[in-house]
């Protein structure tokens, strides 16, 4: 035990636990973004709890979409998922995940659906983009969310990518459903037949990649759909 005391004290010394956002220490119940900085850095989508739904038009079958925070281009939101997208730094997805939990629990549509049965589905990488990337973001927000509010996380053989999209920043609506059309396959069939399924991913804009997504599992007699997202942009 003395032997493990000093390794941790000489790694704290060498590598100390900084917030990624505002570099100040963090506490030992702390993981890589301080209370302060999850609480006041970000804009809530819908500071009084209700659906964030309401104003985007849902095809049929999915219950409601919410999101935590409002996207800001050039600030702090960007830059943290870029973090976690980018540089491995995979705790910040398991951070925001937890808070993403909480704030679906005071989403008046979301704590009903919370109390059945439901499985979290991060959306599948291509298997090309995960080698590269070496892992999929959206999986340990799902993961944050199961710490906190429960659910399985789907295997990702279950549901896959088959097609390798492009980026879809700065396409139109239109050009983002054709590229995004068709590039799901459910796997496994009974691993969503008659399940509730909350689609997980780290920033809602058009929908085009999460509807899709969706109506895959609809194909597939999945029970309800709910989507849910770190931002919204």
């Amino acid at each position: 035990m003395g032997v493990k005391r000093f390794k941790e004290g000489i790694l704290e010394v060498l590598f100390p636990r900084v917030c990624v956002v505002c570099g100040h220490s963090l506490s030992p119940q702390e993981n890589v973004l301080c209370v302060e900085c999850l609480s006041s850095k970000f804009e809530e989508t819908v500071p009084n709890g209700t659906a964030t739904s309401e104003r985007i038009l849902l095809p049929e079958g999915i219950q409601f979409q919410h999101a935590l925070w409002t996207f800001d281009k050039g600030g702090y939101l960007q830059e943290l998922l870029h973090q976690l997208k980018y540089h491995r730094i995979t705790g910040v997805g398991v951070d925001i995940g937890r808070q993403l939990a909480v704030s679906m629990k005071k989403n008046s549509l979301m704590s009903s659906f919370l109390v059945e049965p439901y499985q979290l589905l991060p959306v599948p990488l291509h298997p090309k983009k995960r080698r590269m990337r070496g892992y999929n973001q959206a999986y340990y927000i799902a993961k944050g969310i199961a710490e906190v509010a429960g659910g399985e996380i789907i295997s990702k053989k279950a549901v896959i990518r088959v097609k390798n999209t492009k980026t879809q920043t700065g396409f139109s609506l239109e050009k983002r459903r054709r590229n995004i059309e068709n590039a799901f396959k459910v796997v496994h069939p009974d691993s969503v037949e008659g399940k509730n399924i909350i689609i997980v991913d780290d920033v809602f804009t058009t929908g085009s990649t999460t509807f899709e997504l969706a109506s895959v599992l609809k194909a597939s007699h999945c029970e309800k759909i709910a989507i849910v997202t770190v931002a919204q942009a």
